[in-house]
């Protein structure tokens, strides 16, 4: 209980806390849509965020915020138009955004390499009231989108042209997606740091995935990994004197082989219950095809193309067959 005594380690905690329920609750999105390393190209830009407030001393979480929201509202602009070169105007952003970042910290008198590498990797430690503060205000808004938005949001993540078909704003909200995407990027790079956020926001996910079936239980799995991760990545990095960031990210990516190797023998455990039920006793209303319907024993009247009545041709009767475990192909029905 130590390690909970001291002011810093609470607040390490709580943002730990947070950005465990922020990174997955956006990241279901982004994995929905193919979408996953998103993530990433937004915390390169994030670094040039980062440089401006070194530069102009002002609070780097909220420059990065600002930055942040430019180049992801860019990034989908240039994703939704389609362009073949679109790959390469998103790698210049990307790369330019890191690069402009390390210029702009080397710049500043009051940055140096230590800090830079405490929003690269993470620094959980130092996270002041302040910067907690900030850090409680986002999540609280992009929990409420996500959660407030959640049928919407997954319609235009699984397809949107059927979304616009529906009178969906598929703009709006593919942008608000972007907007909350940078958002938490911002929220986690405190936390795992702007090299890592993807991380978070994804293998959670995919950790729950192996699990679950639907969309609400594999968002409610995915928010857990995060949370319980995030906390036991916090208390060990202080035990073992490990940086944050890195630990947090390791122990998600092991949460996610536990949950893989669960998964298959529950898979096989489904598959045989499933076989079970459908070799179970049933009735069936099948049309048989008869050729003499008077030698079947079958009270049936076959149509001629013409609408008259024609027992030599060959009709299909609705029959009550008991299927005892038997597929329609191994009866032979189709003879």
């Amino acid at each position: 209980m130590e390690m909970f005594q001291p002011d810093f380690m609470q607040r390490a905690f709580l943002a730990a806390l947070l950005v465990g329920i922020t990174a997955p609750s956006v990241g279901i999105y982004l994995v929905q849509r193919r979408q996953a390393l998103m993530g990433d190209g937004i915390g390169h830009v994030a670094l040039t965020g980062v440089g401006l407030g070194f530069l102009f001393q002002a609070n780097p979480i909220w420059m990065a915020v600002l930055v942040c929201v430019l180049g992801a509202i860019v990034m989908e602009l240039v994703r939704a138009r389609g362009n073949q070169r679109g790959d390469i105007a998103l790698a210049m952003l990307f790369y330019g955004g890191m690069a402009g970042g390390k210029l702009l910290v080397s710049m500043s008198s009051q940055a140096g390499s230590g800090s830079l590498e405490s929003y690269l990797w993470g620094s959980i430690l130092t996270v002041s009231p302040g910067d907690l503060a900030v850090i409680g205000g986002l999540a609280a808004v992009v929990v409420a989108v996500t959660a407030g938005l959640r049928r919407q949001l997954f319609a235009v993540c699984q397809d949107e042209e059927f979304a616009r078909v529906t009178g969906l704003p598929v703009r709006v909200l593919n942008l608000l997606l972007a907007v909350m995407a940078a958002v938490t990027v911002t929220v986690a790079m405190r936390v795992v740091g702007l090299l890592l956020v993807s991380a978070l926001m994804v293998v959670p996910v995919a950790a729950a995935q192996q699990l679950t079936r639907s969309f609400a239980a594999t968002q409610a799995a995915a928010v857990s990994v995060g949370v319980v991760t995030a906390l036991l990545g916090v208390g060990t990095s202080y035990e073992a004197d490990l940086p944050s960031g890195p630990t947090i990210v390791i122990l998600a990516i092991l949460a996610f082989a536990l949950f893989s190797a669960i998964a298959a023998p529950l898979a096989k455990r489904r598959h045989r219950h499933r076989a079970a039920a459908e070799h179970g006793p049933a009735v069936c209303d099948v049309a048989l095809p008869v050729q003499n319907p008077s030698a079947q024993g079958l009270n049936a009247q076959s149509l001629s193309t013409d609408g008259t009545e024609d027992a030599a041709d060959t009709t299909r009767t609705a029959v009550k067959a008991p299927l005892s475990g038997e597929t329609l192909s191994s009866r032979g029905l189709a003879q």
